[in-house]
C-alpha cells in the first residue's frame, strides 16, 4: 500500500515538509510506502471550461495536474499539506486541488485523505476546513488524529520543538495505516466498495 503526500509550500524543506515527513515516518513504520510531491512550480487556476468531463483530463498542460492525477491512480491514500497564509491554505494548493478533483475525481474516490497545515500562530482550523471540503464532496474517508492536524513554528527548527504537533502527525500516520489495513481486509472479505450510482 502507498500514500502520496503533497507539500504545497513555496519552501521545499520548510515547516510543511517537516510535518509531512513525520506523517510519512509513521506510515513507513507501519509498512506503508510513501512519496512526498512538492508543488514547486506555479499552478494555473481552473477556468471552469468543463472540457475535462469530456476528455478525462485538464486542458491546461503546462503544469503537473494531469501527471499527478495519473500517478494518484496507483496510490491508496493521500495527505495534503499547506502553510497558512492569511488564515487560508496556499493559493497554489487550492488551484491544484480544484483541478485534480474536478478533472480526476475517480482517482481519489473511496481512498482515505488527510489535511495537514503549518502556521506560525493562527488560521489553522480555517485552513483545515477549506482543504477537507475537497475530500468530503468526493466520497473520501477523512483521517483524523488526536488533535487538529497542525504544527506551529516560523522555521523547521521551530516545528521540531512543537512536540504536541509532531505527536499529532505521528498518530495521523498510524491512523491512516490502520484505516488502509481495515479497508484491505474489508475488500479481501469479498465486500465491494459502495457504488454511488445506486444513490443518484
Amino acid at each position: 500500500m502507498k500514500v502520496l503526500l503533497v507539500n504545497s509550500s513555496a519552501h521545499e524543506k520548510g515547516c510543511t515538509h517537516r510535518a509531512l515527513s513525520e506523517v510519512a515516518k509513521s506510515l513507513n513504520k507501519e509498512g506503508i510506502e510513501t512519496e512526498i510531491v512538492h508543488l514547486k512550480d506555479p499552478i494555473n487556476d481552473c477556468i471552469g471550461c468543463g472540457a475535462c468531463k469530456k476528455t478525462g483530463e485538464c486542458i491546461i498542460k503546462n503544469d503537473l495536474v494531469n501527471d499527478f492525477v495519473k500517478k494518484a491512480k496507483d496510490f491508496d491514500g493521500f495527505v495534503f499539506g499547506s502553510p497558512v497564509y492569511y488564515a487560508h491554505p496556499s493559493g497554489r494548493l487550492l488551484s491544484f486541488m480544484n483541478r485534480i478533483f474536478y478533472s480526476g475525481s475517480s482517482a481519489f474516490a473511496y481512498k482515505p485523505a488527510a489535511a495537514v497545515v503549518s502556521a506560525r500562530r493562527g488560521g489553522t482550523t480555517a485552513s483545515l476546513d477549506v482543504i477537507m471540503k475537497h475530500f468530503m464532496i468526493n466520497n473520501m474517508p477523512v483521517i483524523s488524529s488526536s488533535y487538529w492536524n497542525m504544527v506551529h513554528g516560523w522555521t523547521p527548527e521551530d516545528v521540531k520543538k512543537d512536540e504536541e504537533g509532531l505527536q499529532t502527525m505521528r498518530i495521523l500516520g498510524t491512523n491512516m495505516a490502520w484505516f488502509l489495513e481495515m479497508k484491505e481486509f474489508y475488500i479481501k472479505s469479498n465486500h465491494d466498495l459502495p457504488n454511488i450510482e445506486n444513490y443518484i
